[in-house]
């Protein structure tokens, strides 16, 4: 069973990402670390003994369609009564609608003990945070005073609606259409795909946040308008009124995230007998601009994406550690028992458990300090907020993609140390892994991720902003390397390496783009991306070393050094080197 590892979700919050300077400089009003300690608490708990015990009945039982209704599994309506009785959906949202304003750093550190409890449960509420932040930052006064505290309280839940059958990751090829009324609303004709919690039993209205495009838009992305349609309309004394014209036709029979509603949704079908056709949708924003809108609340999704590859890693090392102290098989040298040893003393075995754990905190170490920077900007002005937004631009593809391919990899490794039954669905390590697997391809693949880190986010300020990080990670490594902790072996030069390796990659990939070679630099930013992950991650490592002042995380990080960092070496060769061979590849 899940336990929320508390201690070390707040070690790294303070220590790794940063937010124990935040506080004591004042950055973030008037909250105290007593305050974050006493969340971070509650939120375990609520997580361990609330969310964990229900995700076995979700991932068997799923959510079912019936008459363009969808049902929850058994115990989840009531589950998520509890979750909003408690606060935690507003835990970051605007204080002006009901909200605490609490900073980013404690909503990324709750939604992992979320995930890792269940993570078809915590990706609803995560689409109604985006959708809060989306609504708050464009809307109009009227649409935030209709519907900003019914989602900040949970008492609605909200949708993001992109994905068309001809319209994955090209938002340009988007069809669905929307038609001005003449009373200031539009509506809305079309089919949407892959909508995450698009019709559930949680709330009574649900508020799809919509992409479509007006008749007279430009072509392409240019072209696109956000609208909100609410599945009921909304009177003018707050109360629901008639049903609109959007409906789920169809739910997808997917490989993991059972419970999580995938849903087909069809706006403007005519279903609803006696009114005009179409859903009745109001403007998010302005005409045609709609996809600058959608981008506030993809960013937010993307980092919560990045806690779920986290926090089902978390889930998968617990589960394997239980089972490899408890499975006992042969006799493993030095151990002395009269007894077959357990198999946690086996070296392949110890060897995957340890990578399983060094992965883990590697990845929840860059989510948290992307989370950081994002809350660095909200306090900061001028010149310093626009270097925490690049921050937080530049870590955003690695706190997605290279989270949710550890969640991927951790999860299967679970399996692994499972031995044969972890292949059996008994123990649950196939369902993490199965859960684990959406991570990677959902709210921007991580192919995608690396595009934007390789194209964009390299040439920000001119490419200071990567090289101050870089000069920030060769810091701490040679905070270790001075630190006189005992253990750390060949780490700092490990560790020393790997940032070397990313320099070195990260001029070439900007010395290519720059010059045109555009095909080069993309064929090297896939795995530019884990380079990037892997060199940070063991600074941060190195960061958690010295703070702790060695003990088990000195232990962890040369382990890492040693052992996983050495992977950079090749990386870089692919980076630099790969182009032409992939390139003159023939498929068969």
């Amino acid at each position: 069973m899940y336990r929320a590892p508390v201690e070390e979700i707040s070690f790294t919050l303070k220590h790794v990402a940063g937010l124990d300077r935040a506080l004591a400089d004042g950055r973030l009003g008037d909250l105290s670390e007593d305050l974050v300690d006493a969340i971070l608490a509650e939120a375990g708990r609520f997580a361990s003994e609330e969310v964990a015990p229900l995700y076995k009945v979700g991932d068997e039982q799923g959510a079912v369609l019936k008459d363009a209704a969808v049902t929850m599994p058994a115990g989840w309506k009531d589950l998520y009564r509890r979750w909003i009785e408690g606060g935690w959906n507003g835990l970051t949202g605007p204080v002006e609608y009901g909200g605490q304003g609490l900073p980013m750093m404690l909503s990324v550190a709750a939604l992992e003990m979320w995930n890792s409890g269940a993570m078809a449960f915590a990706i609803g509420p995560t689409l109604t945070m985006g959708a809060i932040e989306a609504l708050e930052k464009h809307a109009s006064e009227e649409l935030k005073a209709t519907y900003l505290a019914k989602l900040v309280s949970g008492e609605w839940m909200g949708t993001m609606n992109l994905t068309e059958p001809q319209a994955g990751s090209d938002l340009a090829a988007l069809r669905t259409r929307a038609e001005r009324a003449g009373d200031g609303t539009y509506r809305i004709f079309g089919q949407k795909i892959f909508i995450t919690y698009g019709e559930h039993d949680f709330t009574d209205n649900i508020v799809h946040l919509v992409l479509a495009r007006l008749p007279d838009a430009p072509a392409g992305t240019r072209g696109i308008s956000l609208f909100l349609v609410p599945k009921f309309l909304v009177n003018a004394d707050g109360s629901l009124g008639r049903r609109n014209d959007a409906f789920c036709a169809s739910i997808e029979h997917k490989l993991g995230i059972h419970a999580s509603p995938t849903c087909t949704m069809i706006y403007g079908d005519g279903f609803v007998e006696g009114e005009e056709k179409g859903a009745v949708g109001w403007l998010i924003g302005e005409e045609n601009k709609g996809l600058a809108c959608m981008f506030t609340m993809m960013n937010n999704a993307r980092l919560a994406v990045g806690m779920q590859g986290v926090a089902v890693a978390e889930t998968a090392f617990q589960k394997a550690l239980a089972y490899a102290q408890e499975r006992r098989q042969g006799r493993a040298e030095g151990d002395t028992g009269k007894e077959m040893s357990p198999i946690a003393l086996h070296p392949d075995v110890r060897r995957n458990l340890l990578t399983m754990q060094a992965l883990t905190r590697v990845a929840r170490a860059i989510a948290y300090a992307c989370a950081h920077a994002l809350d660095m900007a909200r306090v900061s002005e001028g010149d310093e907020k626009r270097r925490w937004q690049e921050r937080a631009g530049l870590l955003t593809p690695l706190a997605k993609a290279f989270s949710t391919d550890v969640g991927v990899d951790v999860a299967s490794l679970g399996v692994q140390v499972h031995g044969g039954m972890g292949f059996i669905e008994e123990t649950g390590a196939a369902a993490l892994l199965r859960d684990a697997r959406i991570a990677p391809i959902y709210e921007g693949t991580n192919g995608i991720q690396a595009i934007d880190l390789v194209m964009r986010k390299l040439p920000l300020s001119g490419g200071a902003q990567v090289e101050g990080y870089i000069a920030e990670l060769r810091a701490d490594v040679e905070a270790l390397r001075t630190s006189n902790l005992a253990g750390l072996g060949r780490a700092a030069e490990k560790l020393s390496r790997a940032v070397d390796d990313l320099a070195a990659a990260t001029a070439w990939l900007r010395e290519a783009a720059g010059a045109g070679r555009t095909g080069e630099a993309l064929a090297g930013a896939t795995p530019y991306l884990r380079l990037f992950s892997l060199a940070a991650g063991g600074a941060y490592l190195a960061r958690a070393a010295v703070a702790s002042g060695g003990g088990e995380r000195a232990a962890l990080c040369r382990f890492f050094a040693e052992n996983l960092a050495g992977e950079t070496v090749a990386l870089r060769e692919r980076v630099t080197e790969g182009a032409e061979s992939l390139a003159a590849a023939e498929l068969a």
